[in-house]
């Protein structure tokens, strides 16, 4: 049985792709430690559909 610990898995999603008008989405899956960051995570991460680093949010 797997044990239950503060690690989760979250996923990042990219904030300037929806203003964009291009199709499709920029997404990340990354994990956190639950009790060292109880807030959301914003990282700025590479956006292959608009060839840049964009801000990504955590989603979910």
């Amino acid at each position: 049985m797997a044990k239950k610990g503060n690690r989760i898995q979250v996923i990042l999603e990219c904030t300037e792709h929806k203003e964009s008008g291009m199709p499709g989405t920029s997404r990340y899956i990354t994990t956190k430690n639950r009790k060292n960051t109880p807030d959301r995570i914003e990282m700025k991460k590479y956006n292959p559909v608009l060839r840049k680093y964009t801000l990504h949010k955590e989603i979910k």
